[in-house]
């Protein structure tokens, strides 16, 4: 017994506009039927015009204090994962959630690392509670990525949808000390496989000095999708083989697999590599499509309020992405 880290509540938020297929297939010469055949989605939600990444955030996140049964002053710290943040390098979203939720006591800052950066800020903040004992921790995931795309390259666009979801982390004095392993990983060998420009490598404007026009391709993201497939299937059989050999127990002894929603292709294909039946890995993106930072707490929260993730259950949380990166947990619910 000693400092336990506990998940207290969770929550999620998902704009009200649905985009369906037959919405988007005009754009890129498509149709539902192909499109549902190579990613497993029909539906997205996307952002209304007066919505940023940190509201979406914001509403999550008081989802999840109403969950958790915390008040927003009682927060000491918001690590918010986000790749399509409120602004391009400051300040910084969770900032901005900070001030709309009334968490006035809280550090807050954003983290990057694409759809592993739901658990990397877990990890942050659980190190962050075992330093700081007695305080309290929100997670949050956020993204808007439906104003990143081009919505003439079809490898892209079809996939993404916006949305938030958000974890309170407490920490508890002589509650059970998890032990179960945590990864945290990246190759930057790989960096050029997903992109969105606009940093002072591929600045928006060309010169800064002369008032040039705005490239068109420039602001849209770019990925070599054949290779990111490759890389996710390998790399999720890795996170989750590699932390279940470390817990000394089979893949198949989990209660389910909370992966990065990236394209239900991926996931079968890792499902077939693995022995394991799809019905393993949750699946939400059907109707929420690829949401990036957001996926896995989105998932989350939606197993905790159907009554699929209980109490005691022993889990695998696995995200991969841009980076490249990648991040795993395993460990009994709630406790990480």
């Amino acid at each position: 017994m000693g400092c336990s880290i506990r998940i207290a509540g969770t929550g999620s938020y998902l704009p009200a506009r649905v985009v369906t297929n037959d919405d988007i297939a005009d754009y890129m010469d498509s149709s539902d039927e192909w499109i549902y055949s190579h990613t497993g989605i029909h539906s997205r939600h996307f952002a209304a015009n007066d919505e940023a990444t940190s509201d979406l955030g914001a509403q999550a996140a008081e989802r999840a204090l109403e969950a958790a049964g915390v008040k927003a002053d009682a927060i000491g710290l918001i690590v918010t994962a986000t790749s399509s943040p409120d602004y391009g390098v400051f300040p910084s979203t969770a900032c901005i959630i900070q001030e709309k939720i009334g968490a006035k006591n809280a550090a807050a800052y954003d983290l990057s690392a694409a759809c592993s950066g739901f658990v990397y800020s877990l990890e942050m903040a659980r190190c962050w509670l075992l330093a700081h004992p007695g305080e309290k921790a929100l997670v949050i995931g956020a993204e808007v990525l439906s104003r990143t795309v081009d919505w003439s390259d079809r490898t892209v666009s079809m996939l993404f949808g916006d949305g938030a979801g958000a974890a309170v982390l407490v920490s508890e004095e002589n509650g059970p000390v998890a032990s179960k392993p945590l990864l945290l990983g990246a190759d930057g060998s790989g960096a050029a496989f997903i992109t969105l420009d606009g940093g002072c490598r591929q600045p928006l404007s060309p010169d800064p000095i002369k008032e040039t026009p705005r490239q068109r391709d420039i602001a849209y993201m770019k990925m070599q999708g054949r290779a990111v497939f490759n890389f996710a299937v390998k790399k999720l059989d890795e996170i989750v083989s590699g932390l279940c050999a470390k817990a000394g127990m089979k893949p198949g002894d989990l209660a389910r697999i909370y992966a990065h929603q990236a394209n239900e292709r991926i996931l079968e294909a890792v499902a077939r590599r693995m022995g394991l039946p799809l019905e393993k890995f949750y699946m939400n993106l059907e109707t929420v499509g690829n949401t990036s930072g957001a996926s896995i707490p989105l998932c989350l929260d939606k197993a905790v309020r159907e009554g699929v993730l209980k109490d005691g259950d022993t889990i695998a949380l696995a995200g991969f992405g841009a980076g490249l990166t990648w991040a795993g947990a395993l460990f009994k619910w709630p406790y990480l």
